[in-house]
């Protein structure tokens, strides 16, 4: 992979990483702003729920800034683009989809296959 295209994916996950973050203090500020008080159970439990799902998501979120910054990491290292199971390039299509990706379209079929084999 060339300097450009390194640069151009660098930039893309920093700006995803920028995203994630931001959306994380939204929800910590908006968690702390509530003071509701409901008089109706229900009420209360749709906010709970809310929240929970919430949480969740941000949770996700958090696995995912780990994903960026360990293709960060990749970047630097020489390694970013290439498929950890055969050594193969990763397809540039597959990066922009999924630039955190480790494995190529090819070997994720193959364990996405395995995983199904298992579960049946």
């Amino acid at each position: 992979m060339n300097k450009s295209q390194l640069d151009f994916f660098k930039k893309l996950l920093e700006q995803r990483r920028a995203a994630l973050e931001s959306g994380a203090a939204d929800t910590v500020v908006e968690m702390t702003d509530d003071d509701e008080t409901f008089p109706d159970p229900n009420d209360r439990a749709t906010l709970e729920s809310d929240r929970n799902f919430t949480l969740r998501i941000r949770d996700r979120e958090r696995k995912l800034i780990s994903k960026i910054d360990k293709a960060m990491q990749r970047i630097e290292d020489g390694s970013f683009g290439v498929c950890e199971e055969c050594g193969c390039e990763i397809s540039t299509r597959r990066l922009e989809a999924r630039p955190v990706t480790t494995l190529c379209i090819e070997c994720k079929e193959e364990q996405e296959r395995k995983e199904k084999a298992r579960q049946t």
